[in-house]
């Protein structure tokens, strides 16, 4: 076997087959539940349990990442919804009209991603508003990143129920 086919196997087109997709799936969730409104999780866990400068500092953070949420929100959230919208659409065509696998895997991680993104410009609001602070924030913390865990734990099991299936579609068709 030349050194090229085992590149081209390596870096697989097919996406469900591939090993960096779902490398790549475990990264984006992880991430996704680590960083909580732009703050460590380990930095929530050190304020909850220490309380004084690393939850003023936990808070200071929260303060500063849920303004500029807000504020993107405020003043390019309609074009961003739009341009996500555009490109959820147009990876929902390619994949369910034209069966592109690509925008199959693209459309399983994106559109999670955009519910998350979503929920988290609520709870990023929701604390600007009403000034949480303390324990009452650290728990909103919490609660947040179970909710984004939750998700990401269906994402993860429809992707690879999904991706089994257009594997077996691909090897019984293919």
């Amino acid at each position: 076997m030349a050194w090229y086919q085992t590149v081209l196997e390596l870096i697989d087109m097919r996406s469900f087959s591939s090993l960096w997709y779902w490398i790549g799936l475990a990264v984006l969730w992880s991430s996704a539940s680590h960083w909580v409104l732009g703050v460590p999780h380990d930095m929530i866990q050190r304020a909850r349990r220490q309380g004084g400068d690393a939850q003023a500092d936990m808070e200071a953070l929260v303060a500063i990442n849920t303004g500029r949420i807000v504020y993107i929100s405020d003043a390019s959230g309609l074009w961003i919804t739009a341009f996500v919208s555009f490109v959820i659409s147009t990876l929902a065509i390619l994949a369910a009209g034209f069966g592109m696998e690509f925008a199959q895997a693209v459309l399983l991680m994106l559109v999670p991603m955009a519910l998350v993104a979503s929920l988290s410009l609520r709870v990023a609001r929701q604390i600007r508003e009403s000034t949480l602070n303390g324990d009452t924030l650290i728990r909103r913390l919490i609660r947040h990143r179970m909710t984004i865990q939750a998700i990401g734990m269906v994402s993860i099991f429809v992707t690879a129920m999904f991706g089994m299936w257009q594997n077996m579609q691909v090897g019984v068709f293919g």
